[in-house]
């Protein structure tokens, strides 16, 4: 029978990409002080110079234009094979795709996006405010398909800020951890349904994606799951942590046995951990850029197919596409149907 100690598999130090376990693909943790916006929702053009326009990822000023010239993000771009989830933590998100839909959410919404047999989509982060400073922060997580949902119809959903549930624990101390759940059940708390094709639509998957927030000197035990699901917490936010009575690093993720109760133990200051979990698909996995299937023979006709198509082409006045700087939030999608926020 295990104990405590074994709880721990591995710890790594992250970068700017993280490493993840199946069913996931990887996770970015994007965060830039943008400054404050000019006439075309972007920086002022003292701060552009010196930049790899197009290509630019190193932080300079506190921010990265990422493959944008104008606005920082990321150009109209392809995708066939898994699923985006892009969950904003502060700043906005502009989002334009290849069969007409679009729209604009951030400050804790999350946008779930199935790509299936193929999209192109735009995520431009607009610096709407003339008057302050536009910080941005979110994470992009990849999660796979499995082989018979791979060229399923594309789909987006949203997950709006005020719908996402939270779970509030307080310790004997009254210390309190406070967990977003974006994706699957904690306690008795269940996230919102994932899009129909996603490996989180089957609860058997035991797919989480949870961000928590741990006061100073709080503790918070992490419920133990079934056997063979991955688990990982990546410590982004912080100064010191204990899990399973481990000491572990700023900064760093820490691969878990996902059968076993976890207890986490915060140190002076307030901590933020982000835990991703699944039952692992299984499957070979060929990965091509921006395309993600399971053999090699996919990935050439994937290309062979974007070459051909487009996967819908372009209906936007540009492959940067910023809406209308008065725009609130909103989801328009493929079939019409438009949700708004204030």
């Amino acid at each position: 029978m295990s104990t405590t100690k074994d709880a721990i598999k591995s710890i790594k130090p992250m970068g700017f990409q993280w490493e993840t376990l199946d069913p996931f693909l990887f996770c970015v943790h994007h965060e830039d002080k943008f400054p404050k916006g000019n006439e075309n929702m972007g920086p002022d053009s003292a701060y552009l110079k010196g930049r790899f326009l197009g290509d630019d990822f190193i932080i300079k000023d506190g921010f990265r234009m990422y493959h944008g010239k104008t606005v920082p993000g990321f150009p109209g771009h392809p995708h066939r094979g898994f699923e985006t989830v892009t969950v904003v933590r502060e700043g906005l998100v502009d989002h334009a795709e290849s069969l007409g839909a679009a729209g604009r959410y951030g400050n804790g919404d999350v946008q779930w996006m199935t790509a299936g047999k193929g999209v192109q989509h735009s995520e431009m982060f607009p610096l709407l405010s003339t008057e302050k400073e536009n910080p941005m922060e979110l994470f992009q997580i990849w999660l796979n398909l499995p082989a018979k949902n791979k060229m399923v119809e594309p789909h987006f959903k949203m997950l709006w800020s005020e719908n996402i549930p939270h779970l509030t624990h307080e310790d004997t101390n009254g210390k309190k951890a406070e967990i977003e759940i974006i994706a699957g059940n904690l306690g008795d708390k269940k996230g919102l349904d994932s899009p129909p094709n996603s490996w989180a639509a089957d609860p058997n998957n035991y797919v989480g994606i949870w961000n928590c927030k741990l006061e100073a000197n709080g503790t918070w035990i992490l419920p133990k799951l079934a056997t063979g699901v991955n688990r990982t917490l990546y410590f982004y936010l912080g100064e010191s942590i204990k899990i399973a009575g481990k000491e572990i690093p700023k900064y760093h993720q820490v691969y878990v046995e996902a059968d076993m109760d976890l207890l986490v133990e915060n140190g002076n200051w307030e901590s933020r951990i982000l835990v991703l979990q699944g039952r692992p698909i299984g499957e070979n996995v060929i990965q091509y850029g921006p395309f993600v299937m399971n053999t090699k023979e996919e990935i050439q006709q994937a290309f062979e197919d974007y070459q051909k198509t487009q996967f819908g082409g372009w209906p936007w006045p540009s492959y940067a596409q910023v809406h209308d700087r008065n725009k609130g939030r909103f989801a328009k999608h493929a079939d019409g149907t438009l949700e708004e926020k204030a």
